[in-house]
């Protein structure tokens, strides 16, 4: 019987931004489409009818943000290897990384995905607050990816964990994608932050490609790593198998009497 490992803090911390990024979108959700029946329209600029909810998704967005630019103890590993402190060398110089291919196979299907919302906004079909409520909806999508499963590594980079893998800073620029569109500041400073944070990603990976690679860097291997997401991910599946099994039999036992 496997043992069952227990919560990690940085595991904890993910949980809460699941649930925090949800109560957001629940939130923003039910005030903007309440406010659109009221009105009879689209409401056009959501941070100005709900200015406190705007301050504050604004502002948990930046912190977080903020936070990814410095190393810490309480981020996922998949974060914090570009930074110098955490490249433990292996002694090893064969550097083993996901191919360029898949990596810009996901940028462009991400793109092209977004341009379809993109044109559907400036033809006036989607307003700025559907916009707003895509980009929340991902940021719930993300943390998903994080502790349940990720379409990107499993249909595309074939990556072993978060920790290794190569696109992890890149989620607050998907995230915040559709807030180009939007003329505003709340939503430009969003995106242009989180493009900051991506093209710092991408300029360390080209200059210390070493930090990314699971074979030359000991932080990202697993007997090193502060999250066990893949554990919780194992339980996860076995209860989800082991509860199908049990309704599968319940419905047998029901039919047979």
């Amino acid at each position: 019987m496997k043992k069952k490992v227990k919560l990690t803090p940085v595991s904890i911390l993910h949980y809460i931004r699941l649930a925090y990024r949800a109560v957001l979108f629940a939130l923003t959700f039910v005030l903007y489409f309440a406010g659109w029946l009221r009105i009879g329209e689209p409401i056009k600029k959501p941070w100005v009818r709900f200015p406190v909810i705007t301050w504050l998704v604004w502002g948990v967005f930046m912190v977080e943000m903020f936070m990814r630019f410095f190393p810490s103890g309480l981020e996922s590993p998949g974060s914090q290897k570009q930074f110098r402190r955490n490249y433990i060398k292996s002694g090893e110089v064969d550097i083993r990384i996901q191919e360029n291919n898949a990596t810009m196979l996901v940028a462009l299907l991400w793109i092209s995905f977004n341009a379809v919302f993109g044109v559907l906004y400036m033809a006036g079909y989607l307003s700025d607050g559907i916009m707003v409520l895509l980009s929340l909806g991902y940021s719930v999508c993300d943390m998903i990816c994080i502790l349940f499963f990720c379409p990107f590594q499993s249909w595309f980079l074939k990556n072993k964990c978060c920790s290794t893998c190569r696109i992890y800073n890149w989620d607050y620029a998907m995230m915040f994608t559709p807030l180009f569109f939007v003329r505003d500041f709340y939503a430009w400073s969003l995106f242009g932050v989180s493009l900051i944070l991506m093209l710092r990603w991408e300029i360390t990976f080209y200059r210390h490609p070493e930090r990314f690679s699971e074979e030359t860097n000991e932080y990202i291997r697993c007997e090193g790593c502060t999250e066990k997401l893949c554990a919780h991910k194992d339980q996860l599946q076995s209860l989800w198998k082991h509860t199908a099994e049990m309704t599968a039999k319940k419905m047998s036992m029901l039919r047979d009497k």
